[in-house]
Order: C-alpha cells, then sequence, then structure tokens
C-alpha cells in the first residue's frame, strides 16, 4: 500500500467512523470499536457486464453519477485470484466465439484460499458445445487455479462442476467451513467478516441460556456463535440459504444449532401464537430459553412487529449495512434497551456504504 492511499483511507474511515458517531449518539456516547480493511483486494465477489467491439471482448462497469460506462481491465478492490481471472477470461474470449457469442455477464466468487466460481451469463441457450468449450477453458487453465464454472441463460442453469466454493474463516484462530453458493447472499469482505463474528461472540461472552438469529442467510454468525450458548435457532426465508446453512452445521460438527426457513415476520406470529407453520412442525419453541437475539437485516431495516418481538430479549445484537436504518430502528430500541458497546465495520472501502453494530442489553 502506498503512503497516499494509506492516508486516504485514513481519512476516508475517520468521515465513516465520524458519520456512525453522529448518528447514534442520541443513544450512545462511548468509544466505537472499529475494524479496518485492507484498501486493495478485500471484495470476495465481483460482477461484470460484458462489452463485446468487434474481436475484442471486456469487462464494462457503470458510472454511479452518469450511467455510463468503462472498460475495467483490473479491479482493485477483487481479491487477487478474481484480477488473475479477469485476464485470463478476456484472453480467452478473443477469437473464441462459441464462449463470447451473446455473453452478457460474467460473476466471480473467490475466497481466502483462492478457490474461484465463474458464471458465464448468455442470451442464448447453452448447448454441448459450449460445455465441450468451457471443459477445454479449464483444462488449459494454471494448475495452481482452482476454477469451476456455471453457465446460464433463460431457464437453464449448467452446472460443470459444483455451483458453490467453501470458504474457510479463521473466527479466533478456529477454522470454520462455509458453503458459499453462486448467485446468493455472502458477506463481501471475508477478513472484516471475520472481525464482525469475532466482535459478536466477545459481546456474548459464555451464556448458559439460548440465542435467536433472524436473518441467518447460510449460518455466518449462527454457526460460530452456537459455541457461545445451549441452543441456537436460526431462521432465513432463501431455500438456497437454508440448505447452505445445514452443509455448514454439519461439516463444523454443530450439535445445537437448528435451522428453520421463515421469514421474521413468520417468526414473529408463530412467537405470539397467531399463525402455525409445518416448517415448525418437528420445533417446540416453548423449550427454547432465549437470552438473546441477533439480527442482520437488510437494508431497509426491522419492520415493526419484528423490533416488538426482540425487545422481549435480555441482549440484541444489531449487525446493520445501513446505519440510517438502524438509527431509525433504535428510535424505538431504545425505549427498552440501552446500548453497551458499537462498532464499524468497514467492508466497503473507499465507498459511501457502512456496516456497523451495536449491543443492547435490556434497562
Amino acid at each position: 500500500m502506498t503512503d497516499n492511499l494509506g492516508t486516504q483511507y485514513k481519512q476516508q474511515l475517520e468521515e465513516k467512523t465520524r458519520r456512525v458517531r453522529e448518528l447514534l449518539q442520541p443513544f450512545y456516547d462511548l468509544d466505537i470499536d472499529r475494524y479496518a480493511s485492507d484498501p486493495i483486494h478485500y471484495r470476495m465477489r465481483a460482477e461484470f457486464r460484458m462489452w463485446h467491439d468487434g474481436a475484442d471482448t471486456y469487462h464494462i462497469m457503470f458510472d454511479k453519477l452518469n450511467k455510463e460506462q468503462y472498460r475495467v481491465d483490473q479491479l482493485p478492490a477483487a481479491s487477487k485470484v478474481i484480477n488473475r481471472a479477469m485476464t485470463l477470461m478476456i484472453d480467452a474470449f478473443k477469437g473464441n466465439e462459441i464462449l463470447r457469442k451473446k455473453l452478457f455477464q460474467v460473476d466471480y466468487l473467490s475466497t481466502l484460499t483462492n478457490e474461484l466460481l465463474i458464471s458465464l451469463v448468455y442470451h442464448k441457450a447453452l448447448d454441448e458445445k459450449w460445455e465441450a468449450e468451457v471443459n477445454k477453458l479449464k483444462n488449459s487453465l494454471p494448475n495452481d487455479i482452482n476454477v469451476k464454472f456455471i453457465g446460464r441463460s433463460k431457464k437453464q442453469k449448467v452446472i460443470l462442476d459444483q455451483d458453490f466454493v467453501i470458504e474457510l474463516l479463521p473466527i479466533n484462530e478456529k477454522p470454520y467451513r462455509f458453503m458459499q453458493v453462486e448467485n446468493s447472499f455472502t458477506q463481501p469482505n471475508a477478513k472484516v467478516n471475520c472481525k464482525m463474528i469475532e466482535w459478536a461472540i466477545q459481546q456474548v461472552g459464555q451464556d448458559p441460556r439460548d440465542l435467536l438469529e433472524l436473518y441467518c442467510g447460510a449460518g455466518n454468525f449462527s454457526v460460530p456463535l452456537a459455541q457461545c450458548f445451549n441452543r441456537v435457532l436460526a431462521t432465513e426465508i432463501s431455500k438456497t440459504s437454508v440448505a447452505a446453512a445445514q452443509y455448514n452445521i454439519e461439516t463444523n460438527n454443530i450439535d445445537n444449532l437448528t435451522i428453520v426457513r421463515l421469514s421474521s415476520e413468520e417468526f414473529c406470529e408463530a412467537m405470539d401464537g397467531i399463525r402455525e407453520f409445518r416448517r415448525l412442525k418437528d420445533i417446540d419453541l416453548k423449550v427454547y430459553d432465549f437470552s438473546t437475539v441477533l439480527v442482520d437485516p437488510p437494508r431497509a431495516g426491522l419492520d415493526g412487529k419484528t423490533i416488538e418481538m426482540i425487545q422481549q430479549f435480555d441482549n440484541i445484537i444489531y449487525i446493520s449495512c445501513n446505519p440510517l436504518t438502524l438509527a431509525d430502528n433504535l428510535q424505538q430500541l431504545s425505549t427498552t434497551h440501552k446500548i453497551k458497546r458499537s462498532a464499524l465495520f468497514d467492508q466497503f472501502p473507499f465507498t459511501e456504504h457502512i456496516e456497523s453494530g451495536v449491543y443492547l442489553e435490556k434497562r
């Protein structure tokens, strides 16, 4: 990292910290735990549109302000293995009409162990000739790069190897294996994600009671947090993420974590006895002794019913990708709970995006 880049990043991180402190000021006036990112090569995934100009095919992105496209040969924010693959793919497309014809988009999903999944998205049907050409490409790639391919077009998904990668996250020096499926949500900055999980573990310590997690995804938090609680119940609406979470539970030998496919709104109805769900037929909610709830909602934040439900818990861990909706939700949460600790997790250096977290205890 150059001195100039380091100075720019430090200034940017200070500005983000100021913004979080300002938004939390009505509820919290202590220090904010701050977790910086590597300023480059921090993104584990990247998506590009593809542009065809005569015999040339290359990656493009769009300017946020004027929406104009621009060519991208390398993306400093993306992992090193993605940048390497970008060059290899452009070389592969040159003069290869089977691979490049009607190629619309290329998505890359990588891991800290340099495993890579490449999704090729087309505006044409994919046939045996295309599969043969992709297999030929894979066999021609350097042996030290572990690449798998998927082809997509309208109503068609061709899985040549597998549609996932296995990420290995070191959490407090203990490795956890996570299946990450293409085209589903994963935390983009793996190293900062580890710090985020470790921060949550630090807040809860060892609790003899139970944890509820809403919006659990593939178990990013609930799998490593299971060590801290007697039992964990986690909910997620995406079928793909629930299936990945089940794999992650098994591969990490977790025996006290149950995943159920419900939205947060549905779980609130189940907790209040408003509705019964077949997906809960083997789960007796009455046996759980919840002390803590963890929520990691989308940018819109929590709905009113969910806020009312989690206010029943002694402790709340709220991970937010939008500090504005976090501050809005805290208006209601602060009537029953007090923030004991807050944090800034800089998952997106040199962007306006802010990931933050608060740990609240009942008043």
